[in-house]
C-alpha cells in the first residue's frame, strides 16, 4: 500500500503551532538521501523562514569527558524553569565502518530527555562533516520555527567538527578541565581564536575549586595572547561545576551579554549572512558528493579510477580528472 502523500501545508501548521511529531517529521525529511524528501524540506524551510532567527545559538564543545552531556543537562534544565523552550543538537560523527552513531542517546541527559520544553536530536553525518553542518542548520532552523528560543549545539569536540560548530552558531562556549599546565600545551591555537568563552568545569570545591580557578588564569593568559582585541567583546573565562549546577546561571547571563552587544553593533547579523554563504556552500558540496555516488554508472567508473590509481597505472592527479569529467568538472 502507497504512503500517504505528504501535506506540506499541514505540516507546515503544525510545525508552527509547536508540535513536537511534527517537528520530527520534519527533521526526518531533512536528514533523508531520497530526491523527493529533499525538495519537500526545501520548500519547508522556505515556507517557515519567515518565522526563524530569534533564538540563542550557542556552540559548546570540549574533550571527551569534560562533561559536556552533564553541563548542558543542567544549563538546559535551568532554562527550561526559567521559561525557555530548549533545543539542544549534537553534532555527531558518525563512524566510518559501521555508520553508526558514536555519541550516546538521550540518556546521556535524563533530565531534558524528560522535558517537555526540551528537545534533544542527534545529526549523524554518515562519514562526511559537511553534511553534519548542513543537516543541523536545517534542523536548527525548523527547532526555532517550532518556538524553540534556545539552541544548544553540541559537538564530540574532534579537529574539524569544531569550526563546523562555530560556523552554525552564535557564542562559541569551550568547556575545559581543571589543572591547566599539561592541558594548556595542547590546546589548539585555533579553539582559543574560536571560542567566545571558556568554562573551567568540575570545579566543584575543595582542591577541585583551586585547581580549577588556576587553570582559569593561565587560559586567561593564553587567550590574552592569542585573541585580538575587540570593543565589543572580550572572551571570559569562567569556573563552574556542571554536576552540581554551579555557577551555571553566571554563565547564562555573559552569554546573553554577549548577544544585547553584539545585535546592537549588528555584528550577529552580520555574521549570520556569512554563515548563510558557507551553508550553500556546503549543500553544493554535498550535492556534488551525491552525485559521485548516486548512480551504479558512476559509482563503477568511480571504482575502476580508484583501482587504477591503487595499482599504480595513474597518478592520483590523473586519477582526479577521470572522476571530475564524470560529474561535468
Amino acid at each position: 500500500m502507497a504512503a500517504p502523500a505528504l501535506d506540506l501545508d499541514d505540516l507546515r501548521d503544525r510545525l508552527l503551532a509547536g508540535e513536537r511529531a511534527a517537528l520530527a517529521r520534519a527533521i526526518t525529511l531533512a536528514e533523508s538521501k531520497r530526491a523527493d524528501h529533499r525538495a519537500a524540506a526545501r520548500d519547508l524551510i522556505d515556507a517557515v523562514l519567515p518565522h526563524t532567527g530569534k533564538a540563542i545559538r550557542v556552540g559548546i564543545t570540549g574533550v571527551p569527558g569534560v562533561g559536556k552531556s552533564t553541563t548542558i543537562d543542567a544549563l538546559g534544565s535551568n532554562l527550561t524553569a526559567a521559561g525557555h523552550k530548549v533545543a539542544v543538537l549534537a553534532v555527531d560523527p558518525s563512524s566510518t565502518r559501521t555508520g553508526g552513531s558514536i555519541l550516546g542517546d538521550k540518556t546521556r541527559m535524563a533530565r531534558l530527555a524528560l522535558d517537555p520544553n526540551a528537545f534533544i536530536r542527534p545529526s549523524p553525518s554518515s562519514g562526511t562533516l559537511g553534511g553534519v553542518a548542513a543537516k543541523t542548520r536545517e534542523t536548527m532552523l525548523l527547532c526555532e520555527a517550532a518556538g524553540f528560543d534556545v539552541i544548544l549545539v553540541e559537538t564530540v569536540g574532534v579537529g574539524q567538527s569544531e569550526t563546523a560548530v562555530a560556523d552554525l552558531t552564535d557564542f562559541f562556549l569551550v568547556l575545559m578541565l581543571p589543572g591547566a599546565g599539561d592541558e594548556l600545551q595542547g590546546i589548539k591555537k585555533g579553539i582559543l581564536e574560536l571560542a567566545d568563552m571558556i568554562a573551567v568545569n568540575k570545579a566543584d570545591e575543595g582542591e577541585a575549586e583551586r585547581r580549577a580557578n588556576a587553570a582559569a588564569s593561565e587560559y586567561r593568559a593564553a587567550l590574552h595572547i592569542l585573541t585580538p582585541a575587540s570593543a565589543t567583546w572580550t572572551p571570559p573565562v569562567v569556573t563552574i561545576s556542571g554536576f552540581h549546577n554551579l555557577r551555571l546561571d553566571a554563565l547564562w547571563e555573559k552569554v546573553v551579554d554577549h548577544r544585547e552587544r553584539l545585535t546592537a553593533t549588528g555584528e550577529i547579523a552580520r555574521k549570520r549572512r556569512e554563515q548563510d554563504v558557507k551553508w550553500m556552500w556546503a549543500l553544493v558540496h554535498e550535492r556534488l558528493h551525491q552525485r559521485l555516488v548516486g548512480t551504479a554508472e558512476v559509482r563503477e567508473r568511480t571504482a575502476e579510477a580508484e583501482a587504477s590509481v591503487s595499482r599504480g597505472e595513474h597518478s592520483p592527479a590523473a586519477g582526479a580528472a577521470r572522476i571530475a569529467e564524470l560529474i561535468g568538472l
